[in-house]
Order: C-alpha cells, then structure tokens, then sequence
C-alpha cells in the first residue's frame, strides 16, 4: 500500500493518499469501501452506488495507528454530505465520491488530522 502526501494542495486542510477501510450509510443503503485519500474535511472514495450530491451520510472510518510495535485501530463516527459524484470511464456502475463531514466531533478532527501529520513528517 503506497502513502502519498500532495503537497500541491490549495485546500485548507492537507490531504493524503491513502486506501483506509470506510462505512457510510444512508437512508436505504450501507456501502463498505475505501478511502482513496483523506483530510480532516473529507474523503474520496470509490462506491458501486450513485449517490447524488448532497446526500446525507452516517460515516465510520477506521485509523491504524503505529504505537511502539503495535498497530492501534482508532474509529471515527462522523456524519458527512456527498459534494460530488463522478463517473468512472470504463467502470459501469462504479462511482468516484467526494464527501465533506459537515458533523464530527473536534477530538475526532484532530484524530485524523495527526493521521495526516505523521505522513508528512516522514
């Protein structure tokens, strides 16, 4: 699995990219995937659902933490809004989607944001 910090970033928060194992549910569906990159504002990822912008999610993401020898899971439960929705070319009925979590709570915030940190620094 290959990390990649991008430091071209213009967006307020610094991203990374990273495959992490994210749930999101709505109103009439549960979608297990992964993150295709994160920052403490959002994910993008890839889902085998349309999803129209603007709809409303229950998020868990699942952070690995490296403390001394052992990996450390954190869970992150957010609640997030899809901002965009783009097709894949040559991948019927799969679906690249930006989300924004428009409700989390600050410690998890900071969670994912020294997530983010600890690529950066290597």
């Amino acid at each position: 699995m290959s990390v990649n910090y991008d430091n071209n970033e213009r967006r307020k928060y610094s991203r990374v990219i990273k495959s992490l194992p994210l749930k999101i549910t709505g109103e009439d569906f549960d979608i297990v995937t992964e993150t295709k990159n994160l920052s403490p504002s959002g994910a993008y990822c890839q889902v085998s659902k349309y999803l129209e912008p603007l709809t409303k999610l229950k998020i868990i993401l699942l952070l690995p933490f490296k403390r001394k020898e052992k990996t450390i899971t954190k869970k992150i439960s957010c609640q997030g809004v899809v901002i965009r929705t783009d097709n894949i070319p040559l991948k019927k009925d799969y679906y690249n989607i930006a989300i924004y979590f428009n409700d989390i709570q600050k410690k998890d915030l900071h969670k994912i944001s020294d997530y983010i940190t600890s690529f950066i620094k290597k």
